[in-house]
């Protein structure tokens, strides 16, 4: 349990990093479109094209940020295969508080008491969840399961990703969510994945669950990036703590078998829901401030 905890913590401090490199570039890679005034840079609704996104990532700080996603990726996968899900993904997802500290020295955000408040609740709500947290269930699921875990991770990254496209500027939110819904079903389809304990790549490549994998965490870092860059930093990564831990953590519980400590499933369920709160206070704060810097002359310019 200790070394799932350190391998989950450091897979959220590569995780919180990477995200504030990666908005560092996309903001720099935002600015210049705007100072070429080039059009190609926008969609009709006002957010970022692919070759605006494409252009974000060819950023050094942008390049950095996805290496340390790449080793988090890894780290990750790790803790899935080590924790319960609510326990791995929860604590992963506290790289939110790694994000916010980081963007205050690199992108000169200023994080105001409700915002500090809220990561303050949502680490104490980690430490309820790791007392709580019990032995992981096991790693085998149905044939079934692992289609529809194919099926749903493809319908939430193509399908988002032309709804996020069609709600272009207001759309950081919403793309922030699902790009942690894609790194969800990353961490489940890493859970249950056929031919790892025994190095079977055979059973491995056959296996929608790999599939899912690999569309779940590509298409999550595409959705995510453009969340960088049309919204707050803070914000996107809220809502992305939202989408990866709650569908994986009932996923876990429903199917998988996780289960808390004897008598402490109140517990339990307690510090899930508060860490899932305190994330949505983050996301809406983070909203808020966004929209109010956004007329600030030196506020940098994001997907514009």
């Amino acid at each position: 349990m200790i070394a799932g905890l350190v391998v989950a913590a450091a897979a959220s401090a590569c995780y919180g990093t990477g995200s504030v490199l990666q908005a560092v570039g996309s903001r720099r890679a935002a600015r210049e479109a705007a100072a070429e005034a080039d059009p190609a840079q926008l969609t009709e609704h006002g957010g970022p094209t692919l070759s605006s996104t494409g252009r974000a990532a060819r950023t050094w700080e942008f390049i950095l940020g996805t290496a340390l996603d790449v080793v988090g990726f890894g780290l990750g996968a790790l803790a899935a295969r080590m924790l319960p899900l609510f326990l791995s993904q929860t604590v992963i997802s506290a790289n939110l508080v790694v994000t916010a500290v980081l963007s205050i020295r690199l992108l000169g955000i200023r994080l105001r008491r409700p915002e500090w408040a809220s990561i303050a609740v949502l680490c104490a709500a980690l430490v309820l969840l790791a007392v709580a947290a019990g032995p992981q269930g096991g790693h085998q699921a149905a044939p079934a399961f692992h289609w529809w875990l194919l099926i749903a991770t493809t319908v939430v990254i193509v399908g988002g990703s032309l709804l996020v496209r069609r709600m272009g500027s207001r759309g950081a939110i919403v793309a922030g969510l699902l790009s942690g819904l894609g790194f969800g079903a990353l961490g489940i389809g890493v859970r249950v994945l056929n031919g790892v304990d025994t190095l079977d790549l055979g059973r491995m490549l056959t296996d929608p669950a790999l599939y899912a994998v690999l569309i779940g965490g590509i298409g999550g870092m595409y959705v995510h990036t453009v969340a960088l860059q049309i919204g707050s930093v803070n914000g996107a990564t809220a809502a992305l703590v939202i989408g990866e831990t709650v569908v994986p953590g009932a996923a876990g519980v429903l199917w998988l078998g996780d289960v808390s400590r004897s008598g402490l499933g109140w517990l339990a369920v307690g510090g899930f829901v508060i860490a899932v709160a305190a994330a949505v206070a983050v996301a809406h704060f983070g909203q808020e401030e966004d929209a109010a810097e956004a007329p600030s002359e030196d506020r940098e310019p994001v997907g514009v």
